[in-house]
């Protein structure tokens, strides 16, 4: 008898697993959201676009060419609050919005710029346990929230996925932006001793035909969205930009740089050769001097020779030691340029004070409150080691011995 109140026991215990679809939720009766943008209107109210995907009219499989619709469908909604505009929203769509796949927040330039706003926007995505915070984050920069999602893109039927996989593109290859989740946004915020940055986008051309069916019928579109910038963050509002070869120093200095072009003059002739690096790692110490820090940045740079556009012998080491060392002072020259913009703006985006916090926490304690103002006066010293490991599939240019060259 013991034995059966046993087995009884164990088969009433295992009763709510088999409850598995108790939350179930109909596909059909989902609206997927792939990206939020978030505006702010004259009536001082967010305006919040939804960017909804159309399932049959994206392609699944190599055979499959999916609907002859448009593949996105954009919803706007306005609310006091991000909920509140989200909750709006249901008026106008027929299924209930679903957060899971969101990979992309678009905010507004002038929505970043507003006191304390990006602060309740993240508090409001960050709440809901729908919502993933590996989300990207961009600022829309001279252009709105809403121009970015609704934003019809040739090579990506999804746009979402043309603005998070150029971004990856462009820190892999180009080294002037970096993927920056909600995430990271959020632990900038909180730190001390670093301020966040962000991916600024704009939608390029004529914006009218941007949203039109017909950007997707041309080779070449009047319209298209492109990476352009950081924004520098500050106490929770955006404060200023940094663009080209000084956000390519920050890329740097975060140890985010993967690959790029260093483009160096040679013979007198300007832009006469290009580096492009392999690997790169990126190092920052803090050293002590009269009890006040000093930090040291040490890069390692190896690459190979890309172009050559004047006549040169690569096969000769006293050559290769001169490329390298102008190398060098080419990516000292812009991290410096980068640490000097940062330091204008007496905001420390590098995690400098996180650094100080580490080696000498007691120190950190007297720096802590002030710290964006003793940042900006903060001697930095950098030093690169770059090395040339190969020089392409010729050591010297094809045209080298033509007569008229």
């Amino acid at each position: 008898m013991k034995k059966w109140l046993i087995i009884l026991l164990a088969l009433t215990m295992t009763v709510p697993l088999l409850s598995a679809c108790w939350n179930q939720k109909e596909l059909t009766d989902l609206a997927f959201v792939l990206a939020l943008g978030i505006d702010k209107g004259e009536d001082d109210m967010y305006h919040v676009s939804f960017q909804i995907v159309n399932p049959g009219n994206v392609s699944t499989g190599q055979g499959g060419g999916g609907g002859q619709g448009l593949p996105i469908a954009v919803y706007k909604s306005t609310g006091r609050t991000i909920t509140e505009a989200a909750r709006n929203a249901t008026k106008k769509v027929s299924r209930r919005l679903y957060y899971a796949h969101t990979n992309l927040v678009v905010v507004s330039e002038e929505v970043a710029k507003e006191k304390n706003s990006l602060l309740h926007i993240m508090d409001g995505l960050d709440r809901d346990p729908e919502f993933r915070t590996t989300t990207e984050l961009v600022i829309a920069r001279d252009s709105t929230a809403e121009e970015l999602v609704t934003t019809l893109t040739i090579l990506d039927k999804l746009p979402v996925m043309k603005i998070t996989k150029e971004i990856k593109a462009t820190e892999a290859m180009l080294g002037e932006n970096m993927s920056v989740t909600i995430d990271d946004f959020m632990n900038g915020i909180i730190s001390t001793g670093k301020e966040p940055i962000v991916n600024g986008y704009r939608l390029v051309g004529i914006k009218e035909k941007a949203r039109l069916a017909e950007n997707l019928q041309t080779t070449t579109t009047d319209a298209f969205l492109a990476a352009d910038g950081l924004a520098v963050i500050k106490d929770g509002e955006l404060i200023d930009w940094i663009e080209s070869n000084k956000a390519r120093g920050v890329i740097w200095v975060l140890d985010k740089a993967k690959s790029t072009d260093i483009t160096i003059s040679w013979n007198g002739k300007k832009n006469g050769l290009s580096m492009v690096p392999i690997r790169s790692k990126t190092k920052v110490a803090t050293a002590f001097k009269n009890g006040k820090p000093i930090i040291n940045i040490s890069i390692e740079n190896e690459g190979w020779i890309s172009e050559a556009n004047t006549a040169i012998d690569l096969t000769d080491p006293k050559i290769m030691e001169k490329i390298q060392k102008l190398v060098e002072r080419k990516i000292e020259k812009e991290v410096l340029s980068s640490v000097k913009e940062a330091q204008k703006l007496r905001c420390d985006i590098f995690g400098f004070g996180e650094n100080v916090h580490k080696t000498n926490p007691k120190l950190w304690k007297k720096l802590e409150s002030n710290w964006n103002d003793y940042f900006a006066d903060l001697e930095v010293n950098v030093k690169v080691d770059s090395y040339a490991r190969r020089e392409g599939v010729r050591t010297k240019p094809f045209w080298s011995v033509l007569k008229f060259k």
